[in-house]
This record gives C-alpha cells, sequence and structure tokens, in this order.
C-alpha cells in the first residue's frame, strides 16, 4: 500500500510520502513553512523528518505533550507564535506528532489568520488510524474532549511506519483500540484478521484502518449520518476518560485503553437493545481484555462519569445518543439507552 487518495483525503506512506511531500511544497511555494511537533516528538522524531524534507524548514514550534494540554491556551501560545514569527496567509503548518499535535495543531491552522494549509505527519499509532485522518480539528474544553473546533480537511496526511519504532508498548496498544474498533463496525474479517494476528506496526495493517476511515468520512464528511459510526465506545469511552483526566487520585487512562472499556459497554447495550449476539458481546470483551488491563471502577465513580455523558458530542436535544452493533462489522447510530442498562452495563464489564 502506497497511497490512499479519496475525495476528502490524500494519504500517502513512506517513499510515495516524502515524494509527495516535497511536491507539494514545489507547487504551492508556501511563504513560511513551520512545524509543530511536542518535546517527545521533537527528540524523537524531528530528526528523521529532516531527512525527508527537502527544503527549508522556517521555524519549529514546541508544545507540551499530552491531553492535558489539548486546550485553548495552548493554542494561543502557537498563534503567538505564528505571528511573531511572520506567519501569513500563505504559510504552510506541518504537524509532526500524534494525536493532540494533530488536533490541536489543525485548529491552529485552520483558525490563523482565517485558514492556512495544513499537513499531518501522524508519528503514533492511533494518530495514524485515526486522529490525523478525517479533518476533525480542535480542543479540550477542560476535561471535556473535543468540545471546541472545525472540520477542515489537511492539505495530506503522510504515513511513516518507522515512526512506530519510537513508540512504548503501551502507547502501540492504545491505537490497536482504534483499529479493532474499524472492524467491529464495517469489516468482520479485518476484525478477525486483528484477533488472530494481533498487533502489527506493517503499512498494510495500518492502511486498512486507514481505508475504512477515509471511505465513511468521504461519504459523510460532516458527521450528520454513518460517520457517527466511528465514535463506536466512544460515548462511554469518552466519559470514563474525562473522569480518569479530572481525578487527582486516578492514574491517567490513554485515548484507547478508556475506548476499549467503551466498546466492552457498548457491546453490552447493542446484545441488549439492537440484537447483538451473546457470542459476539462475550467475544468482544475477551478481546479487548486480552489487550487491555481491566480497570476498577468503583460504584461511587460511576454516577460521576454519567455526569460526563450529558457533554457527548453527539447528543441532540438534551438526549444522549450511542451508536451500537447489531452484529460485528455492522453498527446502527443514533440510539436511545434507557438508564438503568448504563448501570448494567458497567455491572457487565466489571463481571471475571
Amino acid at each position: 500500500m502506497q497511497s490512499v487518495v479519496t475525495e476528502a483525503h490524500e494519504v500517502h506512506f513512506n517513499q510515495i510520502a516524502k515524494e509527495a511531500l516535497n511536491q507539494c511544497i514545489v507547487q504551492k511555494g508556501y511563504s513560511k513553512i513551520f512545524v509543530l511537533v511536542d518535546k517527545n516528538t521533537e527528540k524523537l522524531c524531528l530528526p528523521k523528518f529532516e531527512t525527508l524534507f527537502d527544503h527549508k524548514i522556517d521555524e519549529v514550534i514546541c508544545i507540551t505533550p499530552g491531553e492535558e494540554h489539548k486546550h485553548i491556551h495552548t493554542c494561543l501560545y502557537v498563534w503567538e507564535q505564528l505571528s511573531e514569527l511572520g506567519g501569513d496567509r500563505k504559510s504552510l503548518l506541518i504537524n509532526v506528532g500524534g494525536g493532540v499535535v494533530s488536533d490541536l495543531g489543525g485548529f491552529v491552522a485552520c483558525t490563523f489568520k482565517r485558514g492556512i494549509d495544513f499537513i499531518n505527519i501522524p508519528t503514533t499509532l492511533l494518530a495514524m488510524v485515526d486522529a490525523s485522518v478525517g479533518g476533525k480539528n480542535g480542543v479540550d474544553l477542560g476535561t471535556l474532549k473535543n468540545q471546541v473546533g472545525v472540520i477542515q480537511q489537511p492539505k495530506m496526511v503522510l504515513i511513516f511506519p518507522e515512526f512506530l519504532e519510537t513508540l512504548e508498548d503501551r502507547q502501540m496498544i492504545s491505537g490497536f483500540a482504534e483499529m479493532l474498533k474499524h472492524g467491529l463496525i464495517v469489516d468482520r474479517q479485518y476484525w478477525k484478521d486483528l484477533r488472530s494476528e494481533g498487533l502489527s506496526k506493517d503499512a498494510e495493517s495500518i492502511a486498512r484502518s486507514v481505508v475504512i476511515k477515509s471511505d465513511i468520512v468521504t461519504e459523510d464528511p460532516k458527521e450528520h449520518g454513518i460517520r457517527k459510526k466511528l465514535n463506536f465506545g466512544h460515548t462511554l469511552g469518552h466519559a470514563i476518560e474525562s473522569f480518569y483526566l479530572d481525578s487527582e487520585e486516578k492514574e491517567t487512562l490513554l485515548h484507547g485503553e478508556a475506548i476499549a472499556i467503551g466498546m466492552v459497554m457498548e457491546a453490552f447495550l447493542a446484545h441488549k437493545i439492537t440484537g447483538l449476539s451473546r457470542v459476539d458481546l462475550d467475544e468482544i470483551k475477551q478481546t479487548m481484555l486480552k489487550y487491555y488491563p481491566f480497570v476498577v471502577i468503583n460504584d461511587e465513580d460511576i454516577p460521576k462519569i454519567k455526569e460526563y455523558l450529558i457533554h457527548d458530542k453527539k447528543n441532540s436535544h438534551g438526549e444522549i445518543n450511542f451508536v451500537l452493533l447489531n452484529e460485528i462489522g455492522s453498527a446502527v447510530v443514533d440510539v436511545k439507552i434507557p438508564d438503568h442498562l448504563i448501570v448494567e452495563a458497567f455491572a457487565y464489564y466489571k463481571l471475571p
């Protein structure tokens, strides 16, 4: 796999990615080229990126890593840097990093001077298969995930799987959750392949997830319909992630770890509401617990987690909307859930 080109996305891999990047620079004639990194990717990935890039980088802007820094104050810093360093409407911002850099950098680019071009070069598995693809750019509001943002496609997404060598295992497994989700919502065979083969760093498996997400985004770029399928596991997963991010006593969960819990719970809801079989339900739970450690969620934490649900972006008219499976490989959107079943979903996750 060398490229995925759709109406919504231009995603290139390896050598083709390098050629596409440098050709774009020549064709567009940007006034200034800025590179956004965080402190981790500045150290581990920027030197490699510079070997792929045949042109002059005007400035490197570095931010503090971590979801807790994906907020408007970091945007303000980057906006000010772009302004002070002479950025104009013909400038380019290249985001080299994980999901925080892709999300925040895209949002900054879309809003600076009313919009400048940006290119995403994801360096984590999560960003390669999810965050950098799809055109969702934004930041958190406190601990509430992705509450402020815009949908705007990057100029292109360039994937170099060799960057994955810089990741620790926990970060790799976090990204794997989104790949598992892709199989669950549209492709049972892909789900089966991932279950049997496990986590891989090769371009082919990454490309399969990119194709799945790109096809969905192309059909529904503004998330009015089927694109909502990509949120399977994220309604409860984001609420759990936000709760643990906000808690001073609990260890913060990575995105994929929280989404894995969300997928187990929402699979339970699907079993109760949309006809997911018990066999499929138990298969999903067993798979998630194989790759993601069980997280103790105390009964007294459940009401607090549920409070975060009201801020989910899929909600409308004060009602919480879920994406549920009717079988592995098929999902339905905008499903309303009785409150007592949400409590039962937590209980199912806790069952041995």
